[in-house]
């Protein structure tokens, strides 16, 4: 590190605050002692040992500081400044050599109704490649937004971080279905492998097993037991359970509430057909955790989503998704942190390449632990499994905030809107970074800038904002609005006490922080985990809170 490097680091650090702080603290002390000690006749010896004290208190304060930050969520460790110090969309040049990207599959049919089966047959070869564990395979989030066969390979492999990517078609007429796949090396353009499948939908299903196991062997993936046993074993053989589970994961890239709710009704009726099928059962899950909070209230939805997730690793206690989303669960909505912790691992374990496990155990590891440093990391991986997904980097923003590491929160926050623009889940990821920092009026004007069909109806957030600039008026117009909607659906709780506590009313938070607990709100398994709830932490009711949950030792860390 060059001295401008060590000046800026001691800069970031606070370290300069610390020793003028100290040091005018110090001197004010050791001028106070000096005179009123002498009133009480305490010794001159005794005024020079404090003194004493507070010089070699110096070096000590300062070193302190490099590691630790004082912020409103407690003492934090200082987070280090690389690897986030500069964040690009684009992937890593040094390409893992055992790394793919299944690219979405060309619909040949005459029929263009059957795209979602062109679609489902690549998902469900990407779901088999992804249980090996010695390959890296990115989601199917960050594939889908290119063609079946691009024209830029090499930076394609470069924006996705891999060396492969596996390119395919299906013809599908009546009960006959072709499908031709090959497996090209994106740095050179060679082709490693391809294949021709005719088949009938009544035996379609050994087609994914055998096409991933071509692919380990052309990478050189060695298979343990256990994962060619899972290969080769069919998720359902049920053609009926098949097609309309292909129709319900086709919708699964759009997340507004009519796509959610036919999902929904597609997984359940193919359920119907084989109710041991385990992929439709943690996609139900999935489903139901998309659905709930967003568009429906916690108390409707969590008794049929545990029962999917429970289901799932009924029936196959090897599959991760389950695990992971029964995980997400007990985090947070149920509170229960033990088995939160017990089921995230497991889903990590058994689903290296799932983005989703591993963003789910950085949440528990961040809100439960107040492990920054290993959330972070985890979010990472996330990130580099599945690297135009908004999620993981809309949750490092939001651990980045937790840690007092603002410069890469907005870094990560901004990555969310480069991906997608629109981008905007109860706070807008820019604005949440100003509240986080105290910068009010930069928070008013992004949200101002936004145009009404962006922000959906009335933002709690912005009320925040406007009651801590002074314009109280529009902070209750828009608390009035969001307790009008709150008469005919769900609206959370601890964004109408966000408002209250902004405003000065802390009984009035407080009261509204009880209603969001009895209505099992995502948020309040965390709440020290959202500054616009700031203004209560110092608050004995806070305390009580946080013991009420179950949070309290954690969060004396």
């Amino acid at each position: 590190m060059d001295p401008r490097e060590f000046f800026d680091e001691l800069k970031r650090r606070n370290v300069f605050t610390v020793a003028v702080a100290y040091v005018v603290g110090g001197w004010a002390l050791a001028e106070g002692i000096s005179q009123v000690f002498p009133v009480f006749d305490i010794p001159n010896s005794v005024v020079r040992l404090i003194v004493l004290f507070i010089v070699l208190g110096f070096p000590v304060a300062l070193v302190l500081s490099w590691f630790f930050d004082l912020t409103r969520y407690g003492i934090v460790r200082t987070p280090d400044r690389a690897p986030e110090a500069k964040i690009d969309i684009v992937g890593p040049s040094n390409l893992a050599e055992k790394s793919i990207a299944v690219l979405p599959f060309e619909n040949l049919s005459e029929e263009k109704a059957n795209a979602y089966f062109a679609s489902g047959m690549g998902d469900e070869v990407l779901t088999k490649l992804a249980q090996l564990a010695e390959l890296k395979v990115i989601s199917r989030a960050s594939t889908e937004r290119y063609q079946s066969h691009p024209d830029d390979l090499r930076g394609v492999g470069r924006q996705l971080g891999v060396a492969t990517v596996l390119a395919g078609s299906v013809q599908k007429a009546g009960d006959e279905v072709l499908i031709s796949v090959q497996l090209i090396d994106v740095r050179n353009g060679n082709q490693l492998w391809a294949q021709g499948y005719r088949r009938t939908l009544k035996n379609i299903f050994e087609v994914e097993a055998e096409v991933a196991e071509k692919v380990a062997e052309a990478l050189k993936v060695k298979l343990v037991r256990a994962e060619a046993q899972r290969l080769a074993t069919p998720a359902t053989t049920n053609p009926r359970a098949h097609d309309l589970y292909l129709r319900a994961h086709a919708l699964g890239t759009h997340s507004d509430e009519q796509s959610l709710e036919q999902t929904i009704t597609l997984l359940r009726q193919a359920l119907i057909e084989d109710p041991h099928f385990a992929l439709a059962w943690g996609d139900l899950a999935w489903a139901y955790l998309s659905i709930v909070d967003a568009y429906r209230a916690p108390l409707e939805i969590l008794t049929p989503a545990e029962h999917a997730a429970l289901m799932a690793v009924a029936n196959d206690e090897h599959a991760g998704a389950g695990h992971t989303y029964f995980g997400a669960i007990a985090l947070i909505f149920n509170c229960d942190f033990p088995v939160a912790k017990r089921e995230l691992e497991r889903g990590v374990a058994l689903d290296p390449n799932s983005s989703d496990a591993h963003r789910w155990h950085a949440w528990y590891l961040a809100r439960v632990e107040r492990d920054f440093v290993a959330a972070r990391a985890e979010l990472e991986r996330s990130q580099t499994l599945d690297p135009f997904y908004t999620w993981p980097a809309w949750a490092a923003s939001a651990v980045a905030i937790a840690q007092g590491d603002y410069e890469a929160a907005m870094q990560f926050a901004e990555r969310v809107l480069t991906i997608d623009p629109h981008f905007l889940y109860d706070e807008d990821p820019i604005a949440h970074v100003y509240v986080a920092k105290g910068r009010w009026q930069d928070g008013v004007k992004r949200y101002e800038s936004l145009s009404a069909s962006a922000l959906g109806g009335p933002n709690f957030e912005l009320a925040v904002c406007y009651a801590h600039t002074g314009e109280t008026a529009q902070a209750k117009q828009i608390l009035k609005e969001l307790e009008a909607r709150a008469q005919h659906r769900y609206v959370d709780r601890t964004h109408i006490a966000a408002i209250h506590a902004a405003l000065g009313d802390k009984d009035k938070a407080f009261a509204e922080l009880d209603q969001a607990r009895q209505d099992r709100s995502a948020r309040i398994s965390a709440p020290r985990f959202y500054p616009w709830l700031a203004p209560l932490f110092d608050d004995p009711r806070f305390a009580d809170l946080l013991h009420r949950i179950g949070l309290d030792s954690q969060n004396k860390k």
